[in-house]
């Protein structure tokens, strides 16, 4: 996994990385139970300092994508599906939502959108053994 920072961007470099490291993972480029550069290692790297990736790893680590093992490093962990269907629901109408006002302001049709939604579905690396807790 290669990462790219934007130091002229006005996103912070830890928000950088996590957005890289999500979607690594989206597109099964990072697989559960691979392990990740070390805090240490990947600092070198891309010459940050090593709180900036400690600090990704940890926001990672609550949102339950990575999981540390003393001694071992830090790993993607296996997907999970702890929330209800109605709370997952939830979660992703909020940025859908907004993804779809701004399909709209930019004057797709629905055909127009289902289309390009069905053309990216193909790209990512869905969990078919993944069944939610209802």
């Amino acid at each position: 996994m290669q990462f790219q920072i934007q130091t002229s961007s006005r996103t912070p470099i830890y928000e950088q990385l996590a957005e890289q490291i999500r979607q690594a993972i989206a597109f099964g480029q990072a697989r559960p139970d691979e392990r990740l550069p070390s805090v240490r290692q990947l600092s070198r790297e891309l010459l940050v300092n090593p709180n900036t990736i400690a600090r990704t790893y940890q926001e990672l680590e609550r949102e339950g994508l990575l999981v540390s093992r003393p001694g071992l490093g830090i790993f993607v962990a296996q997907p999970r599906v702890e929330l209800t269907q109605e709370a997952r629901d939830r979660r992703l109408q909020e940025p859908l939502d907004r993804w779809l006002t701004v399909a709209v302001h930019l004057g797709f049709s629905r055909d127009e959108v289902l289309h390009l939604v069905n053309q990216r579905v193909e790209q990512f690396q869905w969990n078919s053994q993944a069944s939610p807790v209802l």
